[in-house]
């Protein structure tokens, strides 16, 4: 049949010498007339047609330059489309869960990892680590025999007398503001591993005098006589009695854990913050050179970086001079060993 009808037959073909192609089963070159062009591609032979055609000449499938059959589109098909269900059964296989017995009823409960170790700056964990120690024999210490429900309003009546039980009436309550005292000593303690202190929320008053520094041309340096301001704090600490002083804080303790709750800590203890601050005091630096100072603006600022980057509670401890670092230190030892019944390494 002639015409735009194209007749289907199998073809196999092979290229001869000068790259033609050639009817393998008939030994004559493949040739079209001036309405048709063959294009042969690497692995294929495309017709494009515009004409008529005789029979014997039409072309299906993939043509191989080697001579071998040819491969039709459809077999190629089905050769990928088996492959890969064939892969995906073994991933299947292979990567699958493993099957849960469901002969016995026992179910095996994995024991939950332990929390991260407290640090004196980062998040405050719902562990108790510290728990407030049983007192056996309690110390006579001027606090009622229960303390009811925690009640900050209206603690500083409390906390006041036990104060007076401790110091007696020396001239303590020059040092100390009783007013929200505990929570005062709360938000102290929760931010002196931090970079700055909240002054007006300090449970003492400020030290008298004005900051003291030396030098000239050849620098400035925190005055030897700067340490005087802070001797009287460093005395009324020693003047404490540590095993009375734990003791009234043990007594007390609900009314400091409702404070830090009010902080934004509802599930951690505030035991656990105390000893973790006392232990981070008791690793500030102790220099026994003088410190170096510059005045960028109106403040001085430590000259070494350091020391400038050193969170507020070491550089208080800086700032009070190496004598009296090392007695508060001695006291806070003291505090800790009554608090764990450890002695610190520190």
């Amino acid at each position: 049949m002639m015409g735009n009808t194209l007749h289907w037959r199998k073809l196999s073909a092979v290229a001869g010498p000068g790259g033609e192609w050639h009817d393998a089963e008939q030994g004559v070159p493949l040739q079209c007339d001036d309405a048709l062009q063959w294009h042969a591609w690497p692995w294929q032979l495309l017709l494009s047609r515009s004409g008529t055609l005789p029979q014997r000449w039409t072309p299906i499938g993939r043509i191989h330059r080697n001579g071998e059959k040819a491969v039709s589109s459809t077999t190629v098909k089905l050769v990928v489309v088996g492959g890969l269900a064939i892969a995906a059964a073994v991933a299947y296989l292979v990567l699958r869960p493993a099957p849960v017995a469901t002969e016995s009823p026992t179910s095996v409960v994995v024991a939950p990892s332990p929390p991260p170790v407290n640090e004196a700056v980062g998040v405050i964990e719902p562990t108790v680590r510290f728990p407030i120690p049983v007192l056996e024999e309690e110390p006579a210490v001027a606090v009622e025999e229960s303390v009811p429900a925690p009640d900050l309003n209206s603690s500083d009546t409390v906390l006041g007398e036990a104060l007076a039980g401790l110091f007696g009436s020396g001239g303590w309550s020059e040092l100390v503001i009783v007013k929200d005292l505990v929570r005062r000593i709360v938000v102290t303690v929760d931010n002196l591993p931090g970079e700055q202190m909240p002054w007006a929320r300090s449970p003492l008053q400020r030290a008298g005098g004005g900051f003291q520094v030396v030098g000239g041309e050849d620098g400035l340096r925190v005055a030897p006589e700067n340490a005087a301001r802070y001797l009287p704090y460093v005395q009324l600490a020693e003047a404490v009695n540590s095993a009375r002083l734990v003791a009234m804080y043990v007594r007390l303790y609900p009314l400091f854990q409702a404070a830090y709750d009010e902080l934004g800590y509802p599930s951690a203890y505030f035991n656990d913050r105390l000893v973790v601050v006392i232990d981070h005091l008791l690793a500030a630096p102790e220099l026994t050179e003088p410190i170096r100072l510059v005045q960028p603006k109106v403040r001085y600022h430590f000259e070494d970086p350091a020391l400038q980057q050193a969170s507020a509670g070491h550089k208080i401890m800086l700032r009070m001079g190496v004598d009296n670092a090392r007695r508060i230190k001695a006291k806070l030892r003291d505090i800790r060993q009554q608090l764990t019944g450890a002695v610190p390494q520190n």
